[in-house]
């Protein structure tokens, strides 16, 4: 086992690490204590001790969904697993829940060292996992979903890697607003305000709605937005 300093202060163990497809980045698992933390080159991306936001992600399109019980989802981003344990919770048993995420390791991660965190949503049999990019998912399907949730990088501004600035593009939001059934739903989680991209969820035709939220919850923590964009 290696140590290496996060954040330029505390000690952490290193669990594992695994770089992120066509990027150069290294994505790690570290560890503290009890605290359980993702970082990208050395930026933290999550913790399992800081999820109020990402489970609020999932809280927020579900409640606004036409049909819980059969409702077709994707979420862009596993991360450790709370924003599919979120939703699995809010939908029925006819329910279904693609999740795309990128990097392997994740999904290996989440089936081991993170399984217990978010009690193991991954083994729901309404949960499906696709390890590619979420872009071609929901690129190879029109009109297939009722919602879809976006927990990528860190966000519309986005420092993992180029090209998940494609996913909040205007081309982006297009493939998404296609891919959705009628007044179906596009939830971004994104770590900023990120105005402009609200203006670009506009003018893809969404009618849109901004929430702020806190990472901890109760205005504790850093204050993090939802974006709901519902297809017309």
């Amino acid at each position: 086992m290696a140590n290496v300093v996060l954040c330029g202060m505390k000690s952490w163990e290193l669990i594992d690490a695994a770089p992120v497809p066509d990027s150069g980045a290294i994505m790690r698992l570290m560890r503290q204590g009890g605290e359980v933390v993702i970082s990208v080159n050395h930026r933290e991306l999550m913790r399992n001790t800081a999820h109020s936001s990402e489970d609020a992600l999932a809280e927020l399109a579900c409640e606004r969904l036409v049909d819980q019980e059969h409702s077709r989802l994707v979420i862009g981003g596993l991360g450790m697993g709370f924003t599919l344990a979120s939703a699995l919770s809010y939908l029925g048993p006819e329910a279904q829940v693609v999740v795309a995420e990128l990097v392997p390791a994740v999904v290996r991660w989440n089936r081991k060292i993170l399984g217990d965190f978010a009690d193991h949503p991954l083994d729901d049999p309404r949960s499906e996992v696709y390890e590619g990019d979420v872009r071609d998912l929901i690129g190879h399907a029109p009109a297939r979903w009722d919602a879809i949730l976006l927990d990528v990088d860190n966000g519309p501004t986005g420092f993992t890697r180029d090209t998940n600035n494609q996913l909040y593009s205007a081309r982006g939001l297009d493939r998404a607003f296609g891919a959705l059934k009628p007044r179906g739903l596009l939830a971004v989680w994104s770590a900023a305000p990120a105005h402009a991209f609200g203006r670009r969820l506009e003018r893809a035709g969404f009618s849109t709605e901004c929430v702020h939220l806190w990472s901890r919850g109760r205005q504790v923590g850093r204050r993090h937005v939802v974006w709901i964009g519902r297809r017309s």
